[in-house]
């Protein structure tokens, strides 16, 4: 007998049928549609993300600017730069498979979490 064709009464190890279950998965997800179009998302959801590193930037820089003429933050730019951190942890998590949420402009734009947003001028006002 050859060594490339077992014996008719031959019983297959373990390992042979793990192997082949795993190229049958394989060929399975290969073969999913739900998994070519995650990847799609996942390039938009990045190029998203490298955007509004950008914006992130420009608060940033007006947010300072603001500071240093007024004295105080702007809160429009606060909620901006608050709503920003959130979106970029949405897709972080939906870009690391933490999350299939997929975020804004699947869904609405995040507020509240991660790190719930407040107002210091608002806490000061409830302290009195």
């Amino acid at each position: 007998m050859t060594d490339s064709v077992p014996p008719p009464d031959h019983v297959r190890e373990e390992t042979d049928l793990v192997d082949h279950e795993d190229d049958s998965r394989l060929e399975d997800n290969i073969r999913s549609s739900s998994t070519w179009l995650r990847l799609l998302f996942m390039i938009l959801f990045f190029a998203l993300w490298s955007i509004s590193r950008i914006v992130v930037f420009a608060v940033v820089v007006l947010q300072f600017l603001w500071v240093l003429f007024t004295g105080e933050a702007n809160l429009r730019l606060r909620h901006l730069g608050h709503g920003l951190a959130t979106y970029s942890y949405q897709i972080v998590r939906y870009l690391t498979f933490d999350s299939d949420d997929q975020p804004f402009p699947f869904s609405d734009w995040p507020s509240g979490a991660p790190g719930e947003f407040s107002d210091p001028k608002a806490d000061d006002a409830h302290k009195d």
